[in-house]
């Protein structure tokens, strides 16, 4: 039976742009401004570029499109993308209205599958490896998630 295995915690800081509703549901653009990552193998800060083109729907779920790079301590970069589904409860809608409001892990259903990449050999590990990731919102807003990786 495959377990799930802490690898890291990281959250990013978001700047929302309301692109709105379009023929596939409603597209609100969710620019990351910083951010961090730590665990027991990698830790570091996130760089440059890097969004969530999320695709809100009429079923009450968030279709999370994301990108964003990983920069570690010691100078290593890593390709994040990730898809996700996200429950939009009246909490989520609170926060991403400007209340100060934050949720925990399992509050609503918000789950993501982080993909990684890297040219550096001290972290190719992650080229080989299915993460699995939980998140949560806070006021601000700033979304944080726990990531697992997928084990035999």
């Amino acid at each position: 039976m495959p377990r799930l295995t802490p690898e890291l915690t990281y959250y990013a800081d978001l700047a929302m742009d309301d692109v709105g509703p379009g023929p596939l549901g409603s597209r609100i653009i969710f620019n990351v401004t910083g951010g961090e990552f730590a665990g027991d193998r990698m830790k570091g800060s996130i760089v440059g570029a890097g969004a969530d083109w999320l695709l809100a729907g009429p079923d009450g779920f968030g279709r999370l499109d994301v990108r964003a790079t990983f920069k570690t301590v010691d100078g290593a970069f890593i390709y994040v993308q990730y898809f996700g589904l996200i429950e939009v409860t009246e909490t989520i809608q609170g926060i991403l209205g400007g209340a100060d409001q934050q949720t925990s892990f399992g509050d609503q259903y918000f789950f993501t599958n982080p993909r990684m990449e890297t040219g550096d050999e001290r972290y190719a590990f992650v080229n080989t490896t299915f993460f699995i990731g939980q998140g949560r919102l806070m006021g601000g807003p700033r979304v944080e998630y726990q990531v697992f990786r997928l084990e035999n």
